[in-house]
């Protein structure tokens, strides 16, 4: 699909509308993609007993609102004060709206945060650009103050601080090094090799999750299953990828060693899902 014809032209309710079409279709397509390891796909809920794909999808479609109100806040608007408070706000809103529909169950804070940013952000420019100029709006935008935010002392804060390591709001404020250097590369370069658009998926999950202090994974599991996690992702990425034999027998023992030890690479999820908007609506460098 070409998602890029004509985007910088359009009226500011028509591209508000076509971003916040992409930030839900980029959620389903990673609640959809499958198999991946520890998380919720077609094939089951992975390590969650209280998560289902139907679940995820339906989350997905409740976030469609607050993304067109983020992108619509953020047409052609300076990164300032204003505009983070005014995002913030609005994050908040569709967090409950997501509540509401899930029955209190988060499934997606996270991906709200990080694609909230990023439709904002796509929104404050009139051009197409490349992902590494939208990165760095984020990461401007994201370092900015909400003094109307609550204090709120999450699973992912917890682990974050226990283990002294950076979590989604720092990777923001960093201008998401895992998808510019990660997971955007290899998805892209993975499209290259022949690698079909799951398999080049899944490699760019791979890569993120083979970086990624992700605080999910140390939530459940703890320091040993982080770095587990990350060096057997770099495994399968060494081989080839999952389009090789060998990078598809390293993948099947990482999916089962995921279940038994009941761990979810949700961060990474997140980073995927934000990794596809990105690649939809930006520009190669």
């Amino acid at each position: 699909m070409n998602t890029l014809a004509n985007f910088s032209t359009k009226s500011a309710q028509d591209k508000a509308m076509q971003l916040a079409n992409l930030a839900t279709q980029a959620l389903i397509d990673e609640a959809r993609l499958s198999p991946k390891p520890g998380l919720v796909d077609r094939r089951s809920s992975g390590a969650h007993t209280d998560l289902t794909l139907n679940l995820m999808e339906e989350s997905a479609y409740s976030l469609a609102d607050a993304f067109y109100e983020m992108a619509l806040r953020g047409w052609c608007s300076p990164i300032n004060v204003v505009l983070r408070r005014e995002i913030g706000r609005i994050g908040r809103d569709g967090e409950k709206q997501m509540m509401a529909v899930t029955g209190g169950i988060n499934t997606h804070r996270g991906a709200i945060w990080s694609l909230g940013l990023i439709v904002t952000a796509l929104a404050c420019v009139d051009e197409v650009v490349s992902a590494e100029k939208i990165a760095k709006l984020v990461g401007d935008l994201a370092n900015l103050p909400d003094v109307n935010a609550p204090k709120v002392f999450s699973k992912g804060l917890y682990a974050s601080k226990k283990y002294c390591v950076p979590g989604a709001r720092e990777e923001a404020q960093q201008g998401f090094p895992h998808i510019i250097k990660f997971g955007l590369p290899t998805l892209r370069e993975s499209r290259k090799a022949g690698a079909n658009e799951s398999q080049a998926q899944i490699n760019a999950l791979l890569a993120i999750m083979s970086s990624l202090t992700d605080t999910c994974v140390l939530s459940r599991a703890g320091m040993s299953a982080l770095k587990y996690v990350q060096q057997t992702s770099k495994a399968i990425l060494a081989v080839g990828g999952v389009a090789t034999e060998k990078g598809q027998a390293l993948f099947g023992s990482l999916d089962k060693q995921m279940l038994v030890s009941n761990i979810s690479p949700g961060g990474a999820a997140d980073l995927l899902a934000a990794t596809l908007l990105l690649d939809r609506t930006t520009v190669i460098q």
